[in-house]
């Protein structure tokens, strides 16, 4: 062991603090001038430097200049402030020590008691798409050394890392001090805020500077799956989220949840609740869901989503309210499972919609905006969640998901510059403008559907949905089930291929005139030859989604 070692009977217990000085730097200003206002009515000496001295200056709170404690001048472009031994030694004075008490006093620095600070904005500034001088700038160096020091040294200093904790410091102010078991839980949130901060870091560095990762080489994959690039994943993932907000429980009551954002996101995790009980750990996902499959479509949309699957799918058509008509539309494809549904709309909610939902029981509504008589006419329905989503509305670049030791990371399956152009007709003659829009419609739609997935659709909406089933077949069978007379005419498609004939049989039997589907099955000629048989329109896309 290289570092100093002491008999445990020279420590003296210490568990509340008073805090007498505080060093407050940071580069989130939330919450500061109120954490400062509060610090000096209760006589705390605040000590702090660069924009954050300025606005507790500009507040008229009394404080002091770090470079009035070190004696030297912050300097090269405020690289240099914090980072002296007048500063440090206050922070790592373990005080439990007599001998440390004195050697300070000796030294004329008094120590710390308090230390706020959070970090200059890395992954914001990655985010943002700045030039990679920009990037290297945001890392910070004092302000790490600071939060370490002071989480290190947590028998005798609180370190708070989060404009959320400040409640924390402003009671502690009016019971005395900080206790110890608030010291060591705010320890721990330092270190976990500085090690994904340095995890960032070193993952931007991986991707950006100098040697790069080695390019993934492609592999076999099956017939049915076309791989068009190989992308580059940086050999750390860092992905740096905070809390938001506890939920009621988790997706059953036993389990306990939270709802965690992203900085510089922009998705459901950003909206704004408008009204309604508190949003639930489910309700979060099926709207996750819900917007994932209203904004596959260009034109107004709305998607019914229950249990992460869809109810109902639709854009608008006739010339009076388009969501109010895209809503009717989806609704119409399976009322029975749209009780207790989400709902997203791709566009504005309106009264007119407002009006056609008021009536159906919904657990959620999410949309980019609602219309002020919209809202007026739902407040009735005090229990109703209203999400409005943030400005810039967008799904992240990458998706992951957690698996015992370790998680699973892809680039997301979307329909930017979706064109039907390269698809291949391998059956029936060519669809018309009409049947080839529903088509369109279908494959778009049908990745919202939990795989195995297929899709009726008529006139630009579902008919009929079958989801998650262990074979084809049976999703076959629901989807066509479902939809009942209004399967006849309808057109299909399947989020992968059929691997026998056996499933489109049974939509062709109940009427589908046209089907879309990936193709690459072994048994193709065998699928072909039904379709062929019937008088069957097909195509085959050369890609599929599936979707679990």
């Amino acid at each position: 062991m290289s570092g100093p070692s002491h008999d445990p009977s020279d420590y003296r217990e210490r568990d509340a603090i008073p805090i007498r000085r505080a060093l407050v730097s940071v580069s989130d200003k939330t919450g500061l001038v109120e954490l400062a206002t509060a610090l000096a009515a209760a006589g705390v000496e605040i000590v702090s430097t660069g924009s954050t001295a300025k606005t507790i200056r500009d507040a008229a709170i009394p404080v002091t200049e770090v470079a009035e404690v070190t004696g030297f001048p912050e300097s090269l472009d405020g690289r240099v402030r914090t980072l002296h031994p007048a500063i440090h030694a206050g922070l790592l004075a373990d005080l439990r020590l007599a001998s440390h008490e004195s050697e300070l006093a000796e030294l004329g620095i008094a120590p710390f008691e308090l230390v706020v600070s959070n970090l200059y904005p890395f992954v914001e500034t990655v985010a943002s798409g700045a030039a990679v001088n920009d990037v290297i700038e945001q890392i910070d160096i004092g302000g790490p050394a600071l939060v370490r020091a002071s989480a290190k040294n947590h028998a005798n200093v609180a370190i708070v890392t989060s404009p959320s904790s400040y409640p924390q410091v402003l009671k502690a102010l009016t019971l005395g001090g900080t206790t110890l078991a608030q010291r060591q839980r705010l320890a721990g949130e330092a270190f976990a805020h500085t090690a994904a901060y340095d995890t960032a870091v070193a993952a931007y560095f991986a991707a950006n500077v100098g040697i790069k990762n080695p390019v993934v080489e492609p592999v076999e994959t099956p017939a049915e799956i076309s791989t068009s690039s190989i992308t580059e994943f940086p050999h750390t993932l860092t992905y740096e989220v905070e809390l938001s907000t506890g939920l009621r429980y988790g997706e059953n009551s036993q389990q306990q949840a939270a709802l965690y954002v992203e900085p510089a996101g922009h998705g459901i995790a950003q909206a704004t609740q408008l009204q309604g009980k508190e949003m639930s750990y489910n309700n979060y996902v099926d709207a996750d869901a819900a917007l994932r499959a209203a904004y596959d479509f260009d034109e107004p949309a709305v998607a019914i989503i229950k249990h992460a699957n869809p109810c109902g799918i639709a854009v608008a058509r006739g010339t009076g309210d388009p969501i109010a008509s895209a809503h009717a539309r989806a609704h119409a494809c399976d009322p029975v499972s749209a009780y207790g549904g989400v709902i997203a709309a791709n566009r504005t909610l309106t009264l007119e919609a407002a009006e056609s939902i008021k009536d159906i029981f919904t657990e959620v509504i999410v949309a980019p905006a609602f219309e002020p008589a919209a809202l007026e006419l739902l407040a009735s329905k005090k229990n109703l969640r209203l999400l409005q989503l943030p400005a810039g509305y967008g799904r992240s670049d990458t998706e992951f998901r957690q698996i015992s030791g370790g998680a699973l990371v892809q680039t997301p399956d979307t329909y930017v510059d979706f064109s039907s152009d390269a698809w291949t007709l391998v059956a029936g003659p060519e669809a018309d403008d009409a049947t080839r829009a529903d088509l369109e419609f279908a494959w778009r739609a049908v990745r919202a559907v939990k795989s195995n997935a297929i899709l009726l659709a008529k006139d630009g909406a579902s008919v009929g949905v079958g989801m998650g089933q262990v074979n084809r077949v049976d999703s076959c069978g629901l989807a066509v089930s479902r939809a009942a007379d209004r399967a006849i005419g309808s057109v299909a498609a399947s989020d992968a291929f059929f691997p026998f004939a056996d499933g489109l049989e049974i939509l062709l039997e109940a009427g589908v005139r046209a089907i879309v589907q990936p193709g690459g099955s072994i048994r193709d000629e065998e699928v072909i030859a039904a379709a062929q048989d019937a008088g069957a329109t097909m195509y085959f896309t050369g890609e599929r989604h599936f979707f679990h």
